[in-house]
């Protein structure tokens, strides 16, 4: 049996914690299985790069920004091989191109785009471990990085590469949540999670996968499995879940919240200027990132848009917004910030209506105002203000989750969704 391990920051943040990792990896071989293994940089030894660099320029270039921050995992990669070898278990570091990871020539975010793993397969022949840095890879010979969560993706393309029977993620915490348990005591571990309600749940605001790691083990079925680094607790298993399996799920998985969301709306929009398409695709060039969009329209010939962005952008997103209008010609922009986005996410709200239903009710009942709302089939968000994110979630935590979801659907007097 073939198992990707990745271990992130906090799991190699000290050499007591490296020799933790250095044992568990141990345990793993004394059960016959081979294993790779991806570690994050130290800690907040990234931070402190970024730190570094700073202090010497206000914008860093990007090519060697990308040279720097990769020594972080090298660090972490080189001290487990040394302490795995201290051990008796013969191991080797790579960096990513060492490794074979080739991706796209984007400094700073860049994507995989093949792996070659014949290094790789023989070292495991010879028995000796590959540790290989996460978050990194190259391009036309240049050093690049994944972005944020990098270490996440490169673990799952590695076993997606290697064809690994599992591809395990150690963190600080022992597995998914139905919440932030920081937020909500009561929240429980889950046994398992759907890589579609994972995947929700990831752009929503859980932390504990980065979705472009979980969008790469649905597209390649690598089955995930999330652990805590510290414990031999059983973690969250993510796989596909089947369209029969639905109907023994509880309705709602999990609640998602994102805070420093901001709300940007563009007042009476010309249809005849094609605005909206002008609007993001100058917002896309640009790099922002836009959520929730809600149009409505107040003429025949003119309609409002409102969309969300994270709270950082916003400055940057109504001066572009601002530079079209002698092109589009509309009438005023507005901005709101101190707002958050709550997010009630579960695949067995495909077969259930009403969900969206109680979702509102259940806000309403808690005295708090929903400003936009966005649905998919496997989740309902709402942008509420900031101030009121943590009263929401626990609302909405116990309307779903701690209470039987069935009975509460009942008492929602909407057939749809």
């Amino acid at each position: 049996m073939l198992v990707v391990q990745k271990y992130g920051g906090t799991s190699v943040g000290s050499t007591e914690r490296i020799r933790l990792v250095a044992e568990r990896i141990q345990r793993t071989l004394a059960l016959g299985h081979q294993c790779v293994v991806v570690v994050s940089a130290m800690g907040h030894s990234t931070d402190a790069l970024v730190d570094l660099a700073k202090e010497l320029s206000d914008q860093p270039d990007a090519r060697e920004m990308d040279s720097l921050l990769a020594t972080g995992e090298q660090v972490s990669a080189s001290l487990l091989a040394m302490r795995l070898a201290h051990l008796g278990t013969p191991a080797q570091s790579l960096t990513g191109w060492q490794a074979g990871i080739e991706t796209e020539r984007v400094h700073g975010n860049a994507r995989v785009t093949s792996i070659a793993t014949t290094h790789l397969k023989s070292l495991l022949s010879q028995g000796i471990t590959p540790i290989v840095t996460g978050f990194q890879g190259i391009a036309e010979g240049h050093v690049t990085t994944l972005g944020r969560g990098g270490s996440d993706t490169s673990a799952v393309a590695l076993a997606a590469a290697l064809e690994a029977d599992a591809c395990e993620i150690y963190t600080d915490v022992d597995g998914v949540y139905t919440t932030d348990p920081r937020v909500v005591k009561q929240a429980r571990k889950l046994a398992h999670v759907s890589y579609d309600e994972m995947l929700e749940l990831a752009n929503l605001g859980a932390q504990v996968l980065h979705p472009r790691a979980v969008e790469n083990a649905k597209h390649f079925s690598v089955p995930l499995v999330v652990r805590s680094s510290f414990s031999e607790e059983e973690g969250t298993s993510v796989v596909a879940i089947t369209e029969n399996a639905l109907e023994d799920r509880q309705v709602v998985t999990g609640i998602a919240f994102e805070r420093q969301v901001a709300r940007i709306a563009v007042i009476g929009v010309p249809l005849a200027q094609h605005g909206l398409a002008t609007i993001f695709s100058e917002l896309a060039s640009h790099g922002v990132n836009v959520d929730v969009i809600v149009q409505s329209v107040v003429e025949v010939a003119a309609v409002d848009v409102s969309f969300t962005v994270n709270e950082p952008d916003v400055k940057q997103a109504v001066d572009i917004v601002e530079g079209l209008r002698s092109d589009l010609g509309y009438t005023a922009v507005e901005s709101q910030t101190d707002l958050a986005k709550v997010s009630i996410v579960g695949a067995g709200m495909i077969s259930n209506p009403g969900v969206a239903a109680q979702m509102f009710v259940t806000l309403r009942d808690a005295n708090i105002a929903v400003h936009m709302v966005s649905t998919s089939e496997i989740k309902v968000s709402c942008v509420v203000s900031a101030s009121e994110v943590e009263r929401a979630v626990k609302a909405l935590h116990a309307t779903f989750v701690e209470a039987d979801a069935e009975a509460s659907l009942t008492g929602a007097g909407s057939k749809t969704k």
